[in-house]
């Protein structure tokens, strides 16, 4: 019985340490088993030595140390060579001491091993108190290890322990704890193989009362099992009968969330039909407008074109007529005049922009020479200023000093004396320029500022002037990409802003 009992329990704890790790065994370790295999006692025993040689140089010492407990084994289980098997044991712990990049609980855990060998052979011997010492020491290395499956395997070496020195009580309630402890992580069938193992353990040494105890034990945790198998199995059908049910009814909810987003999803396809044809016929009147006021603006610029034409010509066939008459009368100069701006004013509304050529121009001495020409036409004591950096611009020569010149003259008609009037120039930007013509005259109302540009608003008497002046400078301020226009928060008298872009 002895003999079974310690087979099974190196068996059981082979296949929990070692075999936990799939390393690959080494050529020794396969010879050894191979002879074990075939009973050739001395061989095996040789070769796990070998491989537990092998494996302590390798740093594998799991793997080792199960050789040499192996051959310990069949020291003492074949030959009774019990002064070998000890020494050899002793070699191993003293292996596992000396192991580095080890750590305490895997020691703990490989002198387990060892240790139980030795009470393998205690109990074989008879020796209860020295086996009862192992056993101590045992679990005082099991539970350094913190390996549960040792502290199961514990459980079992003492129940052998027990049942092997009469100690039936003992034994039954180690056995019961450890059927517990594996019955509460429901590893149902590692119990019954443990009980099963057991009774047939007893049946071959003839242990009529380990039998007796172990069948009884074993019938009560099976009745006690099958109600907590069933159990399980009802909860587990009542979970997968809950998962079922909370599936259908996710996919119940899912199906009416597609209904719905189908549902809307053709309730948006129509409203977005319904904007696609409103749009189109939107489109199309929009198209068919486009294209008539196209031809509207096409059929009025032509208009415009031959009217200025037209003007210009009249004014061109009037002028010779005007010249062979008194241009010293007012009248006759007056209406001189007038041709000349028509014709200046149709020139510019059929030039092209790309036609405008420019010029570096030194800004400071090109205001002052403007300036200059004014001086003997405004009154008494009106200050002259001119405030330009010494700098070139890009403009076009004959426009800008048209437009500025024009507007000088007017700040000198309109400027009362002991008041001042200024030419400013500002870079605004890399391509950008402004001129500024201000006077502190009488200004401009509001309410005609607007139309200042314009021509033709009103009859007026030609001798005071055509009021083309300003609609002139305009237009070239237009064909320059620029612009003219007031500063309406200019309010000491009126300042015109001339933006050019080069």
């Amino acid at each position: 019985m002895n003999r079974i009992l310690i087979l099974f329990a190196t068996l059981f704890l082979c296949a929990t340490m070692v075999c936990a790790q799939e390393v690959e065994k080494s050529d020794f370790h396969k010879r050894a088993e191979a002879a074990d295999s075939k009973e050739h006692v001395a061989d095996a025993r040789s070769l796990y030595i070998h491989a537990f040689n092998d494996y302590y140089k390798r740093g594998q010492m799991r793997q080792g140390i199960g050789c040499a407990t192996k051959a310990a084994s069949l020291y003492y289980s074949k030959e009774n060579l019990y002064k070998e098997a000890f020494d050899l044991l002793h070699k191993a712990d003293d292996a596992i001491n000396s192991s580095r990049n080890v750590s305490q609980a895997d020691k703990a855990a490989m002198h387990y091993l060892v240790t139980k060998e030795r009470l393998n052979m205690y109990i074989k011997l008879r020796k209860g108190n020295s086996a009862k010492d192992q056993l101590n020491i045992m679990e005082s290395q099991a539970s350094q290890s913190g390996d549960e499956n040792l502290k199961n395997d514990l459980l079992y070496t003492k129940a052998i322990y027990y049942y092997t020195f009469g100690m039936n009580a003992q034994g039954n309630a180690v056995f019961k704890e450890m059927a517990n402890k594996l019955t509460a992580s429901k590893d149902y069938d590692k119990v019954d193989e443990v009980y099963q193992t057991l009774i047939a353990n007893g049946r071959k040494s003839n242990n009529a009362n380990m039998v007796a105890q172990s069948y009884s034990n074993y019938i009560a945790w099976k009745d006690s099992t099958n109600a907590l198998k069933h159990a399980d199995e009802i909860g587990a059908l009542k979970k997968q009968i809950a998962d079922n049910e909370a599936i259908i009814a996710d996919k119940d909810s899912s199906l009416s969330t597609r209904w719905m987003f189908i549902i809307g999803l053709c309730i948006l396809a129509a409203v977005l039909a319904a904007a696609l044809i409103i749009g189109a016929i939107v489109l199309m009147r929009f198209i068919l407008l486009d294209r008539k006021q196209k031809k509207t603006i096409r059929l009025a610029n032509e208009s415009n074109a031959l009217k200025a034409k037209f003007i210009s010509n009249i004014s061109a066939q009037l002028e010779p007529t005007f010249k062979k008459l008194d241009s010293k009368q007012p009248e006759v100069k007056a209406l001189l005049g007038f041709s000349s701006h028509i014709q200046t004013l149709s020139e510019l509304e059929n030039k092209d922009s790309s036609e405008i050529e420019l010029e570096d121009i030194p800004v400071q001495q090109f205001c002052e020479d403007l300036m200059d020409q004014i001086r003997d036409k405004v009154k008494s004591e009106v200050n002259l200023l001119v405030n330009a950096s010494n700098m070139s611009a890009k403009i076009n020569r004959e426009y800008v000093s048209h437009i500025l010149l024009h507007l000088l003259n007017n700040a000198a008609e309109y400027t009362p004396a002991e008041g001042s009037i200024s030419l400013d120039f500002k870079k605004r930007g890399p391509h950008t320029y402004q001129f500024l013509v201000s006077d502190t005259g009488c200004g401009i109302p509001e309410e005609k500022r607007e139309d200042i540009f314009k021509p033709f608003l009103e009859i007026r008497d030609l001798t005071t002037g055509d009021g083309l002046g300003l609609p002139i400078c305009k237009q070239m301020a237009l064909k320059m990409n620029g612009d003219l226009d007031i500063d309406p928060k200019f309010t000491k008298g009126t300042r015109f802003v001339l933006d050019l872009h080069a």
